[in-house]
């Protein structure tokens, strides 16, 4: 493959990111304890977008609106002026409870322009009104279209990306696909940034503290059963809802980033000895990095982003077949 190696940060890049987590520490963790606090974070951010709207970058963007199950499932498509190598299938995050496909937009655009690909990003429902296997249902649906019923889309390779709740909600999805292995072989690879993979809580979410930056450490084991009350953890540990107990043979190659200050941590580092065992697996632990470090006014950040545009460039151009 031909994009370019990694390289390890140095320490110039480690104190960038240290004095930024030092401002961290003063920012309320992100907290998933009741129905309320979400839905006004939600309404906060649409606010926002709604006064910021308009192009980005002189791209455009496009809402399609497809039907999932009877339910309506809102893209967020945005393509380059010229030439077009691929499709990027994008998952946003925000803990299931808030979000939506615009808050990817900066991302989305950068790989618009940087690796030729139209990005399709789903505007999946919440869990504030919905339950998690509804969004499960609109994710894999979205997919689904994409791989088989877009006409415009049925000659390009595809690459599926996420982030937290939404890398939970891509690896899930590609699990499912095996049920429909001509749709999967279609996927060229995965990159995932610091996902959840288990619903019953990895050691480090079990293990975090007060000192965690960003999200709510101690009460993270706690959030995750908000989002399947009514079941055990035998049940929530099976796949699709937890993808580290899927079988992952036939899924694509993966880039995998997470944080060492991550809650989040253990759950990329176990997903990939999995993964390892059936594709070609990119995996990289940040020091010094904590949860939605992509966002951050750093360095690291922009290497990070950098060397996954790199990446989905090389798989989007090598010829149709897995390693």
């Amino acid at each position: 493959m031909d994009s370019k190696e990694f390289a390890p940060l140095d320490q110039r890049d480690l104190e960038q990111v240290q004095r930024f987590n030092r401002k961290l520490k003063w920012l309320p963790r992100f907290r998933i304890r009741n129905r309320l606090t979400p839905r006004l974070i939600q309404g906060l951010l649409r606010v926002a977008q709604i006064s910021g709207a308009g192009t980005l970058r002189g791209v455009v963007a496009e809402t399609k609106v497809i039907t999932v199950d009877g339910v309506s499932v809102p893209l967020r498509i945005i393509r380059p002026k010229g030439q077009v190598k691929g499709v990027v299938l994008d998952y946003h995050g925000g803990g299931w409870v808030i979000g939506n496909a615009q808050m990817d937009d900066a991302f989305n655009v950068a790989m618009v322009n940087a690796c030729e690909v139209i990005t399709v990003s789903v505007d999946y429902r919440l869990a504030v009104s919905t339950p998690i296997e509804g969004l499960l249902g609109d994710c894999l649906g979205a997919a689904q279209w994409l791989l088989s019923d877009c006409e415009e889309f049925k000659d390009l390779p595809v690459i599926v990306v996420g982030e937290s709740a939404g890398a939970h909600l891509a690896a899930a999805t590609l699990l499912s696909l095996k049920a429909w292995p001509d749709l999967l072989q279609r996927i060229r690879g995965t990159v995932l940034y610091y996902g959840v993979y288990d619903l019953t809580g990895t050691p480090s979410v079990r293990a975090a503290g007060p000192e965690t930056l960003l999200l709510d450490g101690p009460g993270m084991f706690d959030a995750l059963r908000m989002l399947t009350p009514d079941r055990s953890d035998e049940q929530r540990r099976q796949p699709p809802l937890s993808p580290l107990y899927g079988d992952f043979s036939g899924l694509p190659p993966a880039l995998l980033f997470a944080g060492e200050l991550d809650p989040l941590r253990d759950d990329t580092l176990l997903i990939a000895q999995q993964w390892m065992q059936a594709a070609e697996v990119d995996l990289h632990l940040l020091p010094a990095c904590p949860h939605g470090f992509i966002h951050f006014p750093t360095t690291v950040a922009a290497r990070v982003l950098s060397h996954s545009r790199q990446w989905i460039s090389a798989r989007i151009n090598q010829p149709a077949c897995r390693q």
